[in-house]
Formats: structure tokens, C-alpha cells, sequence
């Protein structure tokens, strides 16, 4: 069984409910998975787990949340080369730049990225929750 730990920020809850569906992917392919918010989390936690997800919504210009989910995951970072990732998050401007940057420092940190990414524009619909539950099974 997979230990899988599902770390996320929201600020309006469209990424606390595709983080849910996430957990939710994991369990139903019958992972021991755990919901974190980023302030639970951290760098030392990195080893009790098989595969992280990480989910944050766009901030800004585009960048991860710079107070809390930015100083954990840059923590963090050190820790996932050649683990199993996987990034989902939710925007409400721009064109999803912040996650191709996100997953580009993944994969230069040495991170297998377990599938494609999830992103959605505002709060997520059943489409984009089913995709999180994809997301949450791929990294069994």
C-alpha cells in the first residue's frame, strides 16, 4: 500500500475541494493517504511518504502563494528527486503559466511527475474533480 501525503493551500476553497477529490483518487485505489494543508507540512515529512501531491492556485503574476504554500513546497524541494509528484491548483486569470513553472522546477529538481497536471479556472466542476481523483489514483 502507498503512503501518499496530499499538501495544498486555498485561499477560496476551489483547491481545499480539489484537493478532497485528490485524497479521495488515492483512497479508492487503496492508498493510506492523508490530507494536509501547507502549514501541517514539511520538509522532514517528505520521507514517510511514497508520493506527494501538491496543489496551490495561482497568486499574483502568476506564482505560488508566497507566504506559506511557497516556503514549505521551497523547503520541500530538496527532498523530491525521483519521487513520485503530482501539481493541481485552480486560477482565476491567466493561462495556467504558474503551473507550467511549477512543473518545470519539479522536473529540474528531479521529481517524477506522476501525470498530467490539473488545473481549472475559478471552483472546479465534476469534470475537473474527476480528473483530482485520476490525479490522486495515478500516484498509486
Amino acid at each position: 500500500m502507498s503512503k501518499i501525503a496530499v499538501v495544498y493551500w486555498s485561499g477560496t476553497g476551489n483547491t481545499e475541494q480539489m484537493a478532497s477529490a485528490v485524497l479521495e483518487g488515492a483512497k479508492e485505489k487503496g492508498a493510506d493517504a492523508v490530507l494536509f494543508t501547507s502549514s501541517e507540512f514539511d520538509a522532514a515529512m517528505m520521507e514517510q511518504y511514497d508520493a506527494v501531491a501538491f496543489g496551490c492556485p495561482a497568486m499574483g503574476a502568476e506564482v505560488l502563494e508566497e507566504d506559506e504554500f511557497q516556503p514549505m513546497f521551497d523547503a520541500c524541494e530538496g527532498k523530491i528527486s525521483g519521487k513520485k509528484i503530482a501539481l493541481f491548483g485552480s486560477y482565476g486569470w491567466g493561462d495556467g503559466e504558474w503551473m507550467r513553472s511549477w512543473e518545470e522546477t519539479c522536473r529540474n529538481a528531479g521529481a517524477e511527475l506522476a501525470c498530467d497536471s490539473v488545473i481549472c479556472n475559478e471552483a472546479p466542476d465534476d469534470e475537473v474533480l474527476k480528473q483530482c481523483r485520476e490525479l490522486g489514483a495515478a500516484l498509486n
